[in-house]
C-alpha cells in the first residue's frame, strides 16, 4: 500500500481555512457568513496597480531573473528607504508571498533537527514551513492578560539548548496584532548577540501601526548579520492574490543560499513584479486613508467585543487582527458550531479558533482570533451574530470577566 510520508502526516491543518466546508454548507442552506476568519481584505486594490499589468507591453511572458527583476529590486530599494531600512538591490529576492520568504530562510539558516524559539500565539503556517524544513518550533509564551507583550527575556534563555538557532519575530504581530516597541527588540537583539541567534522579522504589516512606532529588525545596529527579513505586498497594498513577496538580508552567505532555492523554483511571479513597481510609484499619502479606516474598525471591534459579558480583547497596537477571550472552552467547537448550528437574523460569524495559533498543547481553548477585514457596518452586524451567538452557545462558561486585566493602550 503507498504511504503518505511523515512529513505529509505531520503537515498541520490550517485554522484559519479548516473550517472552510462548513462555511461552504452555510451559505448553500441560505445563511450568509461574515468572513473574521481570515486576513483577507476588503480594501479595494489600487486601480494603478491592475492598470499597470493590462496596459503593460508585453509580447512574452517570460521568467525573471531569480531574484526577481532589477527594475522592481531598485523600486523595493526606493520604498526601504522610506521606512528607514538601507539595503541594495543585491540584498533583495524577490519571492511568491512571504510564505516563500519564510521557507527559503527556514531553508538557508537551519538544519533538520535545529530550534526556532517563537513567542506564541503565533501565524500558524510557522509550524507548517518548519514542518516542511524539519525544524522544530519551541514556543515562548505571551499571555492575553499582558496584551501578549514580548515574553521576559529569561524566558527565552530557559528555552535556548545546543540546536537554537534562532528566533521568529512578527512585527506587528498576526495573531495578536501586538506592536512590538524598540525596547523589546533590543531585548532580541541582544540575546541575538549573546547566543548567536538569526533574527527572522516577518514586517508584512508595517504600514498599520495605530498606537505606537513601527521598529524593524534592520533598524537595530549590530545585529545586521543576523537578521532575516521576511516581507509581502499581500496586506500592504490588499493584493493578497498578487503572491508577491521579499526576501532581505545583509548576511551574504545566507542570501548566496536562499539564491540557490530561488534558482530552483526558477523566478517569482512576472505580472506581479509590475504590479510590485506601481504600487511604490503611489502617493506617498496612500497608506493614510486605510489605516484610518482599519483603526476605525479596530475600535469599533475592540468596543463591541469587551461590552459583552464575560469577553476580554485587549486593544492591538497594529495589522488588523484581534485576540478575544470568550466564556467556552472548545474554541474549535464553537467556531464549528457557529457554522453548522447558529444563525442570527440569517447570518453568522466564521472566526479562527486561537488553539491554531499555539504550538503549547491545551492552550488557546478559549480564545479565537478576528480579522476586522469587514466594512464598518458587516463588522456591527458580526458583532451582534456573535453576541447572540454566545448567549444561545449550550456550551458557555463564565470565566471570561472574572480574569480581566486592564490593559495600557
Amino acid at each position: 500500500m503507498l504511504q503518505i510520508s511523515q512529513r505529509g502526516q505531520q503537515m498541520p491543518a490550517s485554522p484559519i481555512r479548516k473550517l472552510v466546508p462548513f462555511a461552504e454548507a452555510a451559505k448553500k442552506k441560505g445563511v450568509h457568513v461574515y468572513h473574521l476568519n481570515i486576513g483577507q481584505p476588503d480594501v479595494e486594490t489600487p486601480p494603478a496597480l491592475l492598470d499597470a499589468v493590462r496596459h503593460a507591453d508585453i509580447k512574452v511572458l517570460e521568467y525573471s531573473h531569480s531574484a526577481g527583476n532589477e527594475s522592481y529590486r531598485r523600486k523595493l530599494v526606493q520604498y526601504y528607504k522610506s521606512v528607514g531600512i538601507e539595503v541594495s538591490t543585491d540584498e533583495i529576492i524577490v519571492t511568491t508571498g512571504g510564505s516563500e520568504a519564510i521557507l527559503f530562510a527556514f531553508f538557508s539558516c537551519l538544519n533538520p533537527g535545529d530550534e526556532v524559539i517563537v513567542p506564541e500565539p503565533f501565524y500558524a503556517n510557522y509550524n507548517g514551513f518548519a514542518v516542511a524544513a524539519g525544524v522544530t518550533v519551541v514556543p515562548v509564551t505571551a499571555h492575553i492578560e499582558d496584551g501578549f507583550a514580548l515574553p521576559p527575556i529569561a524566558s527565552f534563555e530557559e528555552k535556548i539548548t545546543e540546536r537554537t538557532k534562532g528566533i521568529v519575530i512578527c512585527n506587528p504581530n498576526n495573531p495578536t496584532g501586538y506592536l512590538y516597541s524598540a525596547t523589546e527588540f533590543e531585548a532580541l537583539k541582544n540575546i541575538c548577540l549573546k547566543h548567536n541567534l538569526y533574527l527572522f522579522s516577518d514586517e508584512a504589516y508595517r504600514e498599520f501601526c495605530y498606537d505606537g512606532a513601527y521598529t524593524s529588525a534592520l533598524h537595530l545596529k549590530g545585529l545586521e548579520q543576523h537578521v532575516i527579513l521576511m516581507d509581502t505586498v499581500s496586506k500592504r497594498y490588499s493584493a493578497c492574490g498578487a503572491r508577491l513577496g521579499a526576501f532581505v538580508t545583509k548576511n551574504k552567505a545566507v542570501l548566496a543560499a536562499a539564491m540557490k532555492f530561488a534558482q530552483a523554483r526558477l523566478s517569482p511571479p512576472g505580472l506581479a513584479q509590475i504590479m510590485g513597481e506601481a504600487a511604490v510609484d503611489l502617493p506617498a499619502d496612500y497608506f493614510d486613508a486605510p489605516k484610518k479606516e482599519y483603526q476605525a474598525r479596530r475600535d469599533l471591534l475592540v468596543r463591541r467585543l469587551n461590552a459583552m459579558p464575560d469577553v476580554f480583547c485587549p486593544n492591538p497596537g497594529g495589522a488588523f487582527y484581534a485576540m478575544a477571550r470568550l466564556p467556552i472552552d472548545d474554541a474549535d467547537a464553537f467556531c464549528q458550531w457557529l457554522l453548522e448550528s447558529f444563525s442570527h437574523k440569517g447570518s453568522t460569524v466564521m472566526l479562527a479558533p486561537a488553539t491554531g495559533f499555539y504550538s503549547t498543547p491545551g492552550l488557546g481553548k478559549n480564545e479565537v482570533r478576528l480579522a476586522y477585514v469587514l466594512n464598518r457596518t458587516d463588522l456591527d452586524a458580526a458583532m451582534d451574530c456573535l453576541e447572540a451567538a454566545l448567549q444561545a452557545y449550550p456550551q458557555r462558561t463564565n470565566v471570561g470577566n472574572a480574569q480581566k486585566k486592564v490593559v495600557p493602550v
